[in-house]
């Protein structure tokens, strides 16, 4: 089993910036993909951004020169760097990691969620 446990959200306001931050721990023998995903009130859930364990990134289009995804794979976290926020930016925001298994398998784990809002 794997838990992840995320942090570094709260309240913002507009233009400021939060650093979220999601550490893996538990059956782990290696980590493949990392992302943050976030669902506002009444909507469906979205990606966010991704990382591979190459590191290439993959960001939404709405979050694009605002927001930085980068992982310490030493410490099995992915970390969230949001600038420039904007009310809509406002979501649970939730970690998301790849496991592989020893045997080749792979899982899919998210975190708690922490809840990011922006406004003044």
């Amino acid at each position: 089993q794997v838990q992840l446990v995320e942090s570094g959200g709260g309240l913002v306001q507009p233009g400021g910036s939060l650093r979220l931050s999601c550490a893996a721990s538990g059956s782990i023998f290696s980590i493949n993909a990392m992302g943050w995903e976030r669902q506002a009130p009444g909507k469906q859930r979205e990606l966010v951004a991704t990382i591979t364990s190459g590191g290439s990134t993959n960001y939404a289009d709405s979050v694009k020169g605002r927001f930085t995804i980068s992982r310490d794979n030493a410490k099995n976290t992915v970390y969230l760097q949001m600038n420039s926020l904007k009310p809509e930016d406002t979501a649970v925001y939730y970690c998301n990691v790849v496991v592989l298994t020893s045997t080749g398998l792979k899982y899919k784990y998210w975190g708690q969620g922490t809840q990011v809002t922006v406004s003044s």
